[in-house]
């Protein structure tokens, strides 16, 4: 999966087809037309209200796919956390790392092709030296 470009449109239809939902379900979900759904399913982006709808009727958090973007795309800072100088938020707080099974794939695929080293993953994304040591012993076996 491409964490890079996200095309929430066409994530949404290919959820939609492989748990075979039929459109007037989803119409009748929507309470809209088959045009607007269609619409939708090619649409790059959508509203958050629409993407947590189609979250809860695919039963599939693409919420997600968004903040794996941000735990490999955005700067090491705001990967770190610092908060130095800064006032604190009203807002919650939520774990900065959550390691799936795809953000594992991706930390490792980098190190198998040379495109990063061990050392610029753990000083880029902020993933401790022995998870990523863990990770390299369990999932790099040959």
């Amino acid at each position: 999966m491409n964490f890079k470009e996200i095309h929430i449109g066409a994530l949404i239809k290919q959820r939609v087809a492989e748990h075979d939902i039929e459109i007037p379900r989803i119409c009748n979900f929507f309470k809209c037309t088959e045009a607007e759904i269609e619409e939708m399913l090619v649409q790059e982006n959508l509203s958050t209200d629409l993407v947590l709808k189609w979250c809860k009727l695919l039963e599939y958090d693409f919420f997600r796919i968004y903040s794996h973007h941000l735990m490999l795309y955005s700067s090491p800072s705001t990967i770190k956390g610092e908060d130095s100088g800064k006032e604190k938020s009203s807002l919650p707080e939520f774990r900065k790392n959550i390691y799936t099974k795809e953000i594992i794939e991706f930390i490792l695929e980098l190190i198998k092709t040379g495109k990063k080293s061990k050392y610029q993953i753990v000083n880029e994304y902020k993933i401790p030296k022995t998870t990523l040591y863990r990770w390299i012993e369990k999932y790099m076996k040959e």
